[in-house]
């Protein structure tokens, strides 16, 4: 079953600009994992010092083994001195649409 997440980091002041070149590079990252369906990075203009992500990933174990890959944990590092607070906006069941290949 596909794994969706939707997910907010709180930056530090002035900070959102750079982190949202550590997503990108992480993005960027993903695009070799055939996994990794769909990795979007978000900001909004109502919450200046926040990124939202938006991720699809094959399965919830897919997702949790590219938290073990080195690029993944050198972004982490990267992105942690930035980050005030983190939420699970919410868990997903991608079910399909544009950019997504259809549910199985």
């Amino acid at each position: 079953m596909k794994f969706g997440l939707y997910g907010k980091f709180v930056i530090k002041e002035g900070e959102r600009h750079t982190m949202v070149n550590i997503l990108l590079d992480a993005a960027k990252s993903m695009e070799d994992l055939d996994e990794c369906e769909v990795y979007h990075v978000h900001i909004s203009e109502d919450e200046p010092n926040s990124v939202f992500v938006y991720e699809v990933w094959s399965n919830e174990s897919a997702h949790q083994a590219s938290l073990n890959l080195e690029s993944t944990k050198t972004l982490i590092k990267q992105a942690m001195p930035l980050i005030t607070g983190m939420e699970r906006i919410s868990t997903l069941t991608p079910m399909g649409g544009k950019g997504l290949a259809k549910f199985d």
